[in-house]
């Protein structure tokens, strides 16, 4: 079957990485800090892919602005002293590394910070696979989709040849609004129905399914 992808452009957290639980505990323990009724897991899981300030936002409009910064720093304090525990999804490592053999391209979309894909990179193992990689604090959040376009004018990809994986629908509406394709995962934050109506090729149960259909369809 000819090839129609040249890009992947994978997110991180829920589709690499399995770290929505971990995100979930600690914005739900960041808010219980701060006086705040720890919001539901499904709330939580729904911000999740958001740039930090932009997600707890969202999650929390009524709260007064000038206790975003206490938020963020509760969280980060909750999620930092265990990132470096979060496993990668099974199948992630030699997945990557086979698809970057393949030929493909291989980027990442995320809204960590820059410091903290940074260190995930590193303590994966996975920063030699990818060619660049974008975050929430160096441009746009998704669902914008600067993120998918910067990366496109950096690797001088095409657009009709690029393909966005990701777990929300942040993710495949990021995709869809830079015009490229997208492919949904299940078994990060948002469930199959939150993902549907944002029209991905497919949708995969688990990395070593999203490794199978790349290596067959992509």
């Amino acid at each position: 079957m000819p090839k129609q992808f040249d890009l992947l452009i994978f997110d991180w957290d829920g589709t690499l990485m399995d770290s929505a639980g971990v995100i979930v505990d600690s914005i739900q323990r960041a808010c219980e800090d701060i006086g705040l009724p720890a919001p539901s897991d499904r709330a939580s899981r729904q911000i999740i892919g958001l740039g930090l300030v932009q997600a707890l936002q969202a999650l929390l409009p009524d709260l007064p602005a000038e206790d975003y910064p206490r938020l963020v720093e509760r969280y980060r304090h909750h999620y930092l002293g265990r990132d470096d525990q979060i496993p990668l999804f099974a199948g992630v490592v030699d997945g990557i590394r086979e698809l970057h053999a393949s030929g493909f391209q291989l980027a990442v979309a995320t809204g960590k910070s820059r410091i903290g894909l940074e260190r995930a990179l590193e303590a994966s193992g996975l920063g030699a696979w990818f060619a660049a990689t974008r975050c929430a604090d160096q441009t746009h959040s998704k669902p914008h989709p600067a993120m998918v376009l910067e990366l496109i004018a950096e690797l001088d990809a095409d657009p009709g040849r690029t393909l966005v994986i990701g777990d929300t629908s942040h993710d495949l509406l990021m995709a869809s609004n830079a015009g490229v394709a997208s492919l949904g995962v299940t078994y990060g934050a948002h469930e199959a129905g939150d993902l549907h109506p944002h029209a991905p090729l497919a949708l995969m149960d688990s990395f070593v399914e999203v490794h199978a259909w790349l290596s067959t369809n992509a």
